[in-house]
């Protein structure tokens, strides 16, 4: 199978998990496991156990998505992706949170974030905090949940990601259905199908439909109930969800027995029950077969009742679930009182409320667990703020010391950044007998003067789109075409050091009395500067690992500094190869200067550049 294929079976094997066909969904995954081939390419390997990861925790095996994912996180960390990290990282948080292991959750999602935040990807810091939104919502701190939920629609809106907006609008409706705000709820579930009708989002447009469903239900508007259901079933059969068409069906089921209609109601437990079975969804057939067994109760039909009931029972001690245990038994004690079956009505009745107050010692514990998880997810919010405002804190001191794309390089733990490129421009620019005035003027004057001037020269080369390298003592070097990508960068740099000509010449500062006496100065001469131009190829690099410097070598660097120690006070020096790369711009003017003899390089041709007049 070639690279093409295989991809392309990934892209099947998507459209699949879309269509909730998890079974042929992990069939096709194993066979694509079998191939040597697969294990060749570790990215494509990476990506289908992050599928598998999908496909087990779609089908509730937490702990075997997790491995996955796991495994998915090892080979991408082999390839230095770092972007498959933050996915698998986010993938383990949101199984951790399904587990109800929420320490464990948020711990992955922060890993998640700090790895996006570091990316700049905005789509996955949406992700992650809307993922720990879901945590914040699972232990019922609302208020938090919609202060993350916001802060996700936010970023989405910003981003224009309507997929993501749509998730968390239906997110944001079920906050609201939880408060018992069910009109406030429908709002957003309303504003959710719209964002999926756009996007073509059948799923989605299915779930949001459900969801109105409830709220109808839970406001008594059983028709409207019923007519949400009913498309949301529509959609489900069309896409083949089978976990949608149960749900949906067994909602259609309580919204009849609500209104009386057992006949229908029956009909649509049974057919609910069908696909459970089919689908081996144990929790929703335990539920479903107690529900039948309250309908029949109501019918007095006591013999289907009691099979019914018995039978949910039967499953609901197989799966742990005392909650449908409890109710059980106290239809098990209804139906043996209107039996006159007094003992086995006492009995059972005694048992329901052994039970029942178990699950409220289960929940008062549960609750105690829930507020030392809320607690310690809060130390590690703090925590994790605290990390964020160093990272931006040491982003940003990176940004005012390197070249942007270096520090960003730097922050994303590049281990050794060096580049070569083919052609770029120097500029060296000296100040003229700033060494000699440097023994005469106070400290604070020599800097403040440094800094005013190379100030001025900063924004002037960042007008042309050339980068500041750095500058040694009263000398200043500049690149153009390194950092950034410059088209005619001979030209920029030109303008660029003629403009420097011009205005720091008629450049002048005042030393403020704050700094001192400056009597000093009277008899100084005004300042001069010289600048130097070539252009060629050079490599450019960060040396140190504390302490670290970017730099420049090569011998464009090293002609551009014999040009400028060359060159006259106010005046651009260039090299012959310099003049010729712009010599068909009109805007020049090369005046030879002859040959003269540079150290090193032996005799040179050079050209003054000028602005023509």
């Amino acid at each position: 199978m070639t690279a093409e294929e295989i991809q392309t079976s990934i892209e099947k094997l998507e459209t699949m998990l879309r269509t909730s066909q998890f079974e042929e969904a992990k069939s096709l995954s194993m066979d694509l496991l079998l191939l040597d081939e697969v294990h060749f390419d570790k990215y494509s390997l990476s990506q289908i156990y992050t599928i598998l990861g999908r496909i087990c925790r779609n089908q509730s095996q937490f702990v075997e998505a997790i491995n996955y994912y796991g495994l998915s996180i090892k080979l991408n960390e082999e390839l230095g992706n770092k972007q498959g990290i933050a996915i698998n990282l986010g993938n383990i948080g949101y199984a951790y949170s399904c587990l109800s292991d929420f320490p464990k959750a948020i711990e992955y999602q922060e890993q998640a974030l700090l790895l996006n935040q570091e990316l700049q990807s905005q789509i996955g810091i949406a992700n992650n905090l809307g993922n720990i939104g879901i945590v914040y919502h699972s232990i019922s701190d609302y208020p938090k949940a919609l202060e993350y939920y916001k802060r996700t629609l936010a970023i989405n809106e910003q981003l224009t990601n309507k997929q993501g907006l749509a998730t968390n609008v239906g997110l944001l409706g079920n906050v609201y259905l939880e408060l018992g705000d069910y009109k406030k709820a429908l709002e957003y579930y309303q504003e959710a199908i719209a964002l999926n009708e756009e996007i073509g989002n059948k799923r989605g447009i299915a779930m949001n439909l459900g969801n109105s469903g409830n709220a109808y239900n839970l406001l008594s508007d059983y028709e409207q109930a019923l007519h949400c259901y009913e498309q949301a079933l529509q959609i489900n059969e069309e896409i083949g969800s089978q976990e949608g068409i149960a749900s949906n069906v067994a909602n259609m089921g309580v919204v009849y027995k609500k209104q009386q209609n057992a006949t229908k109601a029956l009909e649509f437990y049974n057919r609910a029950l069908t696909i459970q079975k089919e689908l081996g969804d144990n929790a929703g057939i335990a539920i479903n077969l107690g529900n039948i067994g309250r309908l029949y109760l109501e019918l007095n039909d006591y013999t289907t009742a009691l099979q019914m009931l018995k039978n949910s029972y039967e499953i609901a001690i197989d799966i742990g679930s005392k909650t449908i245990q409890k109710d059980c038994l106290e239809a098990f004690a209804i139906v043996y009182e209107y039996q006159e079956n007094y003992k086995d009505a006492y009995i059972n009745f005694k048992q329901h409320i052994q039970l029942k107050e178990e699950i409220q010692s289960d929940e008062t514990k549960k609750k105690a667990e829930l507020f030392d998880q809320q607690r310690k997810i809060e130390e590690d919010e703090k925590t994790r703020q605290l990390k964020l405002a160093r990272f931006q804190e040491q982003e940003k001191l990176l940004h005012t010391i390197l070249p942007i794309s270096i520090a960003d390089r730097i922050l994303k733990q590049e281990p050794f950044i060096a580049d070569h490129f083919d052609s770029v421009s120097v500029l060296f620019l000296d100040i003229v007998g700033f060494t000699a005035l440097s023994s005469l003027a106070p400290p604070k004057h020599i800097v403040f003067m440094l800094d005013t001037i190379f100030t001025k020269a900063d924004e002037i080369i960042e007008t042309f789109g050339l980068e500041k390298i750095k500058t040694i003592g009263d000398g200043y070097l500049a690149v153009a075409n390194v950092t950034k990508s410059l088209e005619h960068h001979q030209r920029a740099t030109s303008l660029a050091a003629l403009e420097l000509v011009k205005q720091l010449k008629e450049f002048s500062f005042f030393i403020p009395t704050e700094l001192g006496d400056s009597s000093w100065s009277k008899g100084m001469k005004d300042l001069e500067i010289r600048i130097g131009l070539h252009t060629g190829e050079v490599v450019a690099g960060i040396i140190g690992k504390n302490k670290f410097t970017y730099d420049l070598w090569g011998d464009a660097v090293n002609v551009a500094s014999r040009m400028e120690s060359n060159s006259e006070p106010w005046k651009v020096h260039i090299s012959e190869q310099f003049a010729k790369s712009i010599e068909n711009y009109p805007e020049f003017a090369l005046i030879p200067r002859g040959e003269i003899t540079i150290k090193g390089k032996g005799t040179m041709n050079t050209f003054w550049l000028e602005k023509r007049k």
